[in-house]
């Protein structure tokens, strides 16, 4: 269907392309000899004319002049219009010149033919699209049309505004913007009033009607986000939003993109800078392997990884259903990469190195772990199998197949731990530096704190207590966490990949730490409600392993800045192989006989840091 409009489109294309070739020629001819009718006008005209439609004819085919939609026309396009027009123009010349040496053949015309080619060609496109935009279809029915009002005057809302006027069938009618820029006050933008700044919009949207609002500044912080969402609020209308600049890496801006203001909006962290070309350098052509490929870090480290290349990408899950679920997300983004999806786990020695000797990868994002911290304080055995035992035997077998990097996900509850989980965690990154010593292997900890809606944390958990009418539950009034988005984190985690030359443990900048009442009650204000009134808010009081707040540093270790601005990298603090490997037989040991205590007192004795809760009675009801 779309080939046969095409087809018929383009005979229509040529024909009115062809006539204003022809009318340039005859209004240059007209104008140079003062609009009198003689005979010389017509001889000159016709000798012109058949080399004057061959010649531009076949240019503008070489410029693309009869494809494209004249509704879309652009400024790009008046620019090929006029290189067309001058190229073609001088080959009308040189024609002149060869064929009739410029006798009988004045100059002027053939200068005003080029002049007027160029403005009917360029003005019948403009025409049709300002027909388009302003008058077509007629009349404009408005009727059942929400009334917009666009925050932001700039590229992406002028682009919002065109597209609303182009596709009729939106159901939006705007009627202006809002711009804090003074400059733009009381300007017009493709026909749009701009009515005012931000500190107007409750007043604008009782004056206007207004009944929805999108917010098209893709480079906003977050703090505008939020002050501007507060006007939303106050206003009592309907707020949506684009896309960050991140997410916008084509530059399009699309009605489509349009999205309900999300907890990520407000938080606003700024989009990452990546180094590409060195990021590539060590994944482009690689086999690349991930554990944990399922989970939320894993599988948004595979999207990550699959945009630089890999000649293999090897998902490695324990999970069924994830694991499915990114294999066909991937197979459909990336038809072309060859992706390996394996099912085992990581703790099974002999299936990790059956896997690494079919596959050979050279390099290793290791994401496979136990996070979840309460339900590893009542299962302290399993925390130690997997996020210890797990990492050690991927670490030596890394180490045992010559593997080129092995970056390790760590977390900052590995920081003066209160809980199993951390604490399990610090344990792992304990035996890759100790590994790194004495391996070819560059063997890389990447440490950071929470991500926005990743499995198990608590936006999720907030929005579906939000849902069922609540109340929504928070452990303490004062408890604060470090939060990144998933993909951020993800990023940050490939580019320290790239800097490591072994044993290090870098560090991601996660801003400033975040109340977790403030979260909470900002999710009910994007859900349209009150906190307190609409949806209540309790305190549960500090989970098992729980503590107010987290760090990203332990005592002694001391941090230097990197190449990038938001990695930097701690001082490894050497540790004793030997006395590590004793201590990691008699952990395990007392893990398998489920001996929990001891396993409690022996992650104690590895991390003397580690500070636990008594939770015993718990334990020992989970036996």
């Amino acid at each position: 269907m779309i080939k046969t409009f095409i087809v018929k489109r383009l005979p229509l294309s040529i024909a009115i392309n062809c006539l204003a070739i022809i009318c340039s020629l005859m209004m240059a001819c007209l104008i140079r000899f003062d609009f009198h009718f003689s005979s010389g006008v017509y001889q000159v005209f016709w000798r012109l004319l058949p080399a004057v439609v061959a010649i531009k004819l076949v240019v503008f085919w070489r410029y693309s002049l009869f494809s494209g939609w004249w509704r879309y026309v652009s400024m790009a396009d008046l620019v090929t219009i006029c290189k067309a027009n001058i190229f073609a123009s001088a080959g009308v010349v040189t024609y002149a010149v060869f064929v009739y040496r410029l006798e009988m053949i004045p100059r002027t015309i053939l200068f005003l033919d080029g002049l007027f080619c160029f403005l009917l060609v360029a003005g019948i496109r403009f025409i049709i699209r300002a027909l388009r935009e302003n008058f077509y279809p007629m009349p404009i029915n408005k009727a059942g049309k929400a009334r917009l009002l666009i925050v932001g005057a700039g590229d992406a809302g002028q682009m919002i505004a065109r597209e609303l006027r182009l596709n009729r069938k939106l159901e939006y009618d705007a009627i202006g913007f809002i711009d804090d820029d003074k400059r733009k006050l009381k300007e017009r933008f493709l026909g749009l009033p701009v009515l005012g700044t931000c500190e107007d919009i409750p007043s604008v949207c009782r004056r206007k009607k207004v009944e929805e609002i999108v917010i098209a500044i893709p480079s906003a912080t977050g703090k505008q986000i939020r002050d501007i969402v507060e006007k939303c609020q106050q206003a009592e209308v309907t707020f949506k939003t684009l896309p960050g600049v991140g997410g916008l890496l084509d530059g399009s801006v699309s009605v489509e993109q349009i999205k309900d203001v999300s907890l990520e909006d407000l938080l606003g962290r700024d989009p990452v800078r990546l180094d590409s070309q060195q990021i590539s350098n060590y994944l482009c052509g690689k086999r690349v392997l991930v554990t944990g490929a399922g989970g939320s870090i894993g599988s948004e480290l595979c999207r990550q990884v699959a945009r630089f290349n890999p000649s293999k990408l090897i998902l490695f899950e324990n999970g069924e259903t994830p694991l499915f679920t990114i294999e066909q997300e991937l197979k459909k983004a990336h038809p072309k990469l060859l992706i390996y999806s394996i099912i085992g786990d990581i703790r099974y020695r002999a299936r990790v190195e059956a896997i690494f000797d079919e596959f050979m990868p050279e390099v290793v994002f290791h994401a496979a772990a136990y996070k979840h911290v309460p339900m590893m304080e009542v299962n302290p055995a399993e925390a130690v199998n997997n996020n210890v035992r797990g990492t050690q035997v991927v670490a030596e077998t890394a180490h045992m197949f010559r593997v080129e990097r092995f970056v390790m996900v760590s977390t900052d509850k590995a920081v003066n731990p209160t809980n199993v989980m951390g604490t399990t965690k610090r344990v792992a990154e304990k035996i890759v530096q100790a590994l790194s010593r004495r391996s070819k292997t560059r063997f890389v900890t990447v440490r950071f704190g929470n991500v926005l809606g990743s499995n198990g944390s608590v936006i999720p958990t907030f929005k579906k207590q939000i849902r069922h009418g609540g109340p929504v539950t928070v452990t303490h009034k004062d408890i604060t966490r470090f939060f990144m988005t998933i993909p951020e984190a993800s990023q940050l985690v490939l580019q320290a990949g790239s800097m490591g030359e072994g044993g290090e443990i870098y560090l991601l900048d996660m801003g400033k730490p975040v109340k977790i009442l403030h979260l909470a009650q900002e999710l009910i204000r994007l859900s349209g409600k009150t906190p307190y009134d609409d949806i209540d808010i309790e305190f549960t009081g500090l989970r098992p392993g729980e503590k107010l707040y987290e760090e990203l540093l332990l005592d002694g270790e001391g941090i230097k800045p990197t190449t990038h601005e938001k990695i930097c990298v701690a001082r490894s603090v050497l540790e004793d192989e030997m006395i590590l490997k004793v201590q990691l037989e008699q952990l395990f040991d007392a893990a398998r006989r489920l001996d929990l205590d001891l396993t409690v007192d022996l992650l104690q004795r590895i991390v003397p840091e580690y500070k636990p809760a008594e939770h015993a009675s718990v334990r020992k009801l989970n036996l």
